[in-house]
């Protein structure tokens, strides 16, 4: 059989391979994969809700049952989507059980602006790598501490600022594009 053919062949045996049972255990990477959540926030996530509690192998390989991963899917959609900040979704764990119902309401309006305030203090404390082509930009736009307290004040104008800078990448990218084509 050609190299081909065996390509062919494995792409096949990948496409025909049996998938694990709903009640199966699974790994952290197909955690991850499943969840679209890195593998260090899950591990992270062990530390902050005792009530993921997968099991640990030999060599410390985590198995996911799947009551696990359904916390962990609500946990992700109470943080990403809902708004909620750990300490929110901890309160919430306390107060259902050890369990969440699925008819939480969104985060009130005071915690979505804490996690909109560490948001902006990461940005101020964490240097952000600049994007190919655009280090000019990135060298003028380096917020200052005050900076981000006059963004945090003025919403609007942190937009239009963004908004600039955006529009300045677009002119760039159009320019090279302009250059390849050429």
């Amino acid at each position: 059989m050609s190299s081909d053919a065996d390509a062919v062949g494995e792409s096949v045996e990948a496409r025909l391979k049996p998938r694990k049972a709903p009640n199966a255990f699974r790994t952290i990477s197909e955690v991850a994969d499943d969840l679209h959540i890195p593998q260090h926030v899950l591990r992270f996530w062990e530390t902050k809700f005792p009530q993921v509690k997968p099991l640990k192998r030999g060599g410390g390989r985590r198995y996911y049952r799947p009551d696990d991963i359904a916390l962990l899917r609500r946990i992700s959609d109470l943080l990403y989507t809902q708004g909620y900040t750990i300490k929110g979704v901890q309160r919430l764990l306390r107060e259902g059980g050890g369990k969440l119902s699925d008819d939480i309401p969104p985060a009130p309006a005071d915690e979505r602006q804490e996690i909109e305030g560490e948001a902006i203090e990461t940005a101020i404390s964490e240097p952000q790598l600049p994007m190919p082509g655009l280090a000019q930009a990135a060298a003028r736009d380096v917020p200052s501490a005050a900076a981000a307290r006059a963004a945090r004040a003025k919403p609007d104008a942190e937009a239009d600022r963004l908004r600039a800078v955006l529009a300045e990448a677009l002119k760039e990218l159009e320019s090279l594009r302009a250059l390849l084509a050429a």
